[in-house]
């Protein structure tokens, strides 16, 4: 009889083992891949409207920094008795192509120093102008498209030497 018990308890065991390996069998579970490829974000100048021109000044005897602002629509501000303005200020516009549809986020620098020689002068404070702009984002067209216009502001000191200051303004873009 006690055979028979050690013969049954070590059938339970084997049971019980073969019932355990088979609860504890392996499950998956599959989540989707994807990617979507967008169109190749460019920027480009828009031929003939392609300077940030603040025109030509003459100063006076001003006791503090003088200010010009240049706005997206060509409008300039600032000039007075003491800062003469003149020439033909004009504000760059910039071409985006893209993605149909989608939004695109503009990226200007804080400031920009124009060289003259060893003399400097920074351009500050830049603002956007354009169809769909709200902020620094764009929403480009069905056909993946849009331009803006950028204006600055130009802090000219007030023993500013004379000279013709150039530099560059590096606009970004980057789908958002």
């Amino acid at each position: 009889m006690k055979s028979i018990l050690r013969t049954a308890a070590a059938g339970v065991a084997l049971a019980s083992f073969g019932i355990a390996s088979t609860a504890s069998a392996q499950t998956s579970a599959s989540a989707s891949a994807e990617a979507e490829i967008l169109a190749a974000l460019t920027i480009n100048l828009a031929a003939g409207d392609n300077v940030l021109d603040f025109g030509t000044v003459a100063i006076g005897n001003i006791g503090a920094p003088a200010n010009l602002v240049l706005a997206p629509n060509d409008s300039l501000t600032g000039c007075s008795a003491q800062v003469i303005c003149g020439g033909t200020p004009a504000a760059p516009t910039f071409e985006i192509d893209g993605q149909p549809d989608d939004v695109v986020d503009i990226s200007v620098p804080a400031t920009v120093t124009l060289n003259s020689g060893s003399n400097t002068m920074q351009v500050s404070s830049f603002t956007l102008a354009g169809t769909t702009l709200v902020g620094n984002q764009i929403t480009l067209d069905n056909t993946g498209q849009r331009s803006f216009s950028l204006g600055g502001t130009l802090t000219i000191a007030p023993n500013q030497a004379q000279g013709l200051y150039t530099g560059n303004v590096t606009v970004s873009v980057a789908y958002n």
